[in-house]
């Protein structure tokens, strides 16, 4: 009987530490984001390509009337450096606010860049 109760546990605790969930709610509740550490090349191109490359890529600027480039990284330091950037993606006062005609990003994607531009916006 005691066998039997053992084995009866191990079974149980193979199923119950088998399961795994894959959901992005489940992994990442709400309110929650880790703009700790944000990179260039990890974090914040990504966002840029998500949202913003469309309009402001070296192929698309000169097109779309503007002369903002997104798309690498020298580019994206000048903006991050004169204030454009975070000026833009938070809709600040004096800013055209971005992306233009579309939603505001996340909180959690703005505060992705603010922590990368607050650490000098490296190239990493």
């Amino acid at each position: 009987m005691t066998k039997l109760k053992i084995l009866a546990g191990l079974i149980s605790l193979m199923f119950a530490t088998g399961c795994y969930y894959d959901k992005e709610e489940i992994l990442y509740p709400a309110g929650s984001c880790n703009a700790a550490g944000s990179t260039y090349s990890g974090t914040v191109s990504p966002i840029l390509n998500a949202y913003c490359n469309s309009c402001h890529s070296t192929a698309a600027a000169p097109s779309s009337g503007n002369n903002i480039v997104l798309d690498n990284y020298n580019s994206v330091k000048i903006q991050a450096s004169n204030g454009m950037l975070l000026g833009t993606i938070n809709h600040a006062a004096g800013h055209s606010p971005m992306p233009k005609g579309g939603a505001k990003l996340s909180s959690c994607d703005i505060a992705k860049i603010t922590n990368w531009v607050g650490s000098g916006a490296p190239n990493n």
